[in-house]
């Protein structure tokens, strides 16, 4: 059977996404006849690494189904090792589980429903078929994120290395940014200049307050006012988007909501807020971000000091309560004020330190560089990266040459990747909408998000990236040591240099009237030199260089005064 015919057969997509039509679909007569006889559950087919689905349906009617009951599937896999699985309530009597396999084989499945009582839900048991999958999707190839054995990066269940480049979409799921023509030609950019994760949170926002219209999807809100139960059909809008991005490669990192919603909500409110998270996108290749400014209270709050340690306090539950429930392990973070270490009482809830530094421009730069390697050297060792910096045009200001900067600077400081923002898209403007006001009065203007999609910064840092890749960046390490003179704290705008002893060196060099030495290069080792134009990617060869006899090599002035970043890779012997 080819794949396009195992698809049609399964009801899968091109990407492996289950289609509605491939869920248990049984009379209530027949749903009978399977609890006496679990051999005659319907065999469910899927591909490795791929969301399958189906669905169970009660016919005991529940008043309050998505508080009253609560479904999980276990499956034993082909080595017999158990995952639990939650199954998230689609409306009505109606519950859907989606699961993604890791190896190809045959599973086994069982159902387990708080209400024991319940056959439609308790004890029902199938077998589930998994072929490998064989597409050209990177995130379905190799599979589910998890953090590197070295703790500074992140790789795939197969071990293939993942470089995060970030985009901010705070508010892409909601109407403002229109689906399918705009969320397709914004995903369609972001695919083209080489983004492979982008931010975005689960419908309960920064910068309006609680069930603001600027917030509402085609299906309205996540919730019922007063939180009484989610909203579905929200969520099956949200479903369309969130596949959309995994199908275009780009990773959704999944921010819950913002930080104050634990004050809005409660703490139980919100596990159930994630606990439908995990059960409708957990089978994605995905990150796990449990809140945005997380211990950040709400901007009109008038009791600040104890809402900011109730919300650090209780995102330190959810932090455990998502490991607990999550069989994939999705690596977890917190967007913070500051870092994300320090939004929970215990470091060692979280998987990897995100950042935010600042909005000043140039005066950013301190505290970037300042928070980037602090972290570093702090334990538990885990990845470190900036989920904030310098939006693009946020301020009238923070430019491309800032874009450029604070990507460089970052990852030459041993960053696990880099997150960009840019004014206009996080907030999602359009020509006939400017998001207008925050709770505080104030607006952060910027253009619409299709005109800031196309603001230079993004295009120039993806250049970045893409030099990166053409190394082993996951083997670079800080070493401002290699260039003189270089960064200090007493002066940021200097050169930044990073490498691997003996094959490779990079400097990013900032505007220099004198050009930057390269110094401690081994002396049996020759470099091809190079400069490369971080505005285009030209490269401009210097030639092969080696040097003195105190391991000094004087760098040639640079093409313009401008930025550039010099490349030294050793010569083959």
């Amino acid at each position: 059977m080819n794949r396009r015919s195992f698809l049609e057969k399964t009801g899968l997509g091109a990407a492996g996404f289950a289609s509605p039509a491939a869920g248990v679909a049984a009379k209530s007569s027949t749903r009978r006849a399977r609890r006496q006889d679990p051999e005659n559950e319907p065999t469910q087919y899927g591909i490795q690494h791929c969301a399958a689905e189906w669905s169970y349906t009660s016919g005991k009617a529940y008043s309050d189904p998505f508080n009253d009951v609560e479904l999980d599937v276990i499956f034993t896999d082909p080595r017999g090792e158990e995952h639990r699985m939650p199954a998230f309530w689609a409306g009505g009597q109606t519950w859907k589980i989606r699961y993604s396999p890791l190896l190809a084989g045959n599973y086994q499945y069982r159902t387990v429903a708080t209400d024991t009582s319940n056959p439609d839900l308790h004890g029902r048991a199938g077998v589930l078929q998994i072929s490998e999958y064989d597409g050209d999707n990177s995130l379905l190839r190799h599979g589910p994120f998890r953090v590197a054995a070295d703790h500074r990066h992140f790789e795939h269940h197969d071990e293939t290395h993942f470089l995060w480049f970030g985009d901010t979409w705070w508010m892409g799921l909601c109407y403002r940014l229109p689906w399918p023509e705009g969320f397709q030609k914004l995903a369609t950019d972001r695919v083209t200049k080489g983004f492979s994760v982008i931010q975005i949170v689960a419908g309960l926002y920064p910068d309006m307050p609680p069930f603001d219209p600027r917030g509402a999807n085609e299906a309205g809100y996540p919730w019922e006012k007063g939180y009484t139960r989610i909203n579905p059909h929200y969520f099956d809008m949200a479903d369309l988007r969130i596949q959309e991005l995994v199908e275009r490669g780009l990773a959704p990192c999944i921010v819950g909501c913002w930080g104050y919603f634990m004050i809005f909500m409660g703490l139980k409110k919100i596990k159930q807020h994630w606990r439908n998270i995990v059960a409708r996108w957990g089978a994605y290749p995905a990150f796990w971000c449990l809140a945005g400014e997380a211990t950040m209270p709400y901007y009109l709050s008038k009791t600040k000091a104890e809402d900011s340690a109730r919300q650090k306090a209780g995102w330190t539950e959810v932090a455990r309560y998502v490991r607990s429930i999550d069989p994939y392990r999705h690596p977890i973070t917190v967007h913070p004020s500051s870092t994300a270490r320090d939004s929970v009482e215990d470091p060692s809830v979280l998987d990897f330190d995100m950042l935010q530094t600042g909005h000043g421009d140039r005066t950013s730069y301190p505290n970037t560089i300042n928070k980037v390697t602090g972290e570093r050297l702090r334990t538990p060792i885990m990845p470190v990266l900036v989920g904030e910096v310098c939006y693009e045009g946020i301020l009238d200001e923070n430019r491309q040459e800032v874009e450029r900067f604070v990507y460089w600077a970052c990852m030459l400081s041993g960053t696990a990747g880099h997150t960009y923002g840019a004014d206009g898209i996080w907030q999602v403007n359009t020509v006939e909408h400017p998001y207008g006001p925050s709770p505080h009065g104030r607006s952060w203007g910027g253009p619409p998000w299709n005109v800031a999609m196309e603001l230079p910064g993004s295009s120039q840092v993806a250049l970045a990236k893409k030099l990166l890749e053409r190394y082993e960046w996951w083997r670079l390490e800080p070493h401002p040591e290699w260039v003189q003179p270089h960064w200090s704290k007493q002066n940021y705008q200097l050169p930044y240099a990073a490498g691997i002893p003996g094959e490779l060196r990079i400097v990013f060099v900032p505007p220099m009237w004198d050009p930057p030495k390269i110094i401690q290069l081994e002396s049996d080792v020759a470099y091809h030199a190079s400069f490369f134009d971080p505005r285009t990617a030209k490269i401009s060869p210097i030639g092969t260089v080696q040097g003195n006899s105190q391991g000094m090599w004087q760098s040639p002035i640079t093409p313009t005064f401008e930025q550039w970043v010099i490349v030294l890779e050793s010569s083959p012997k």
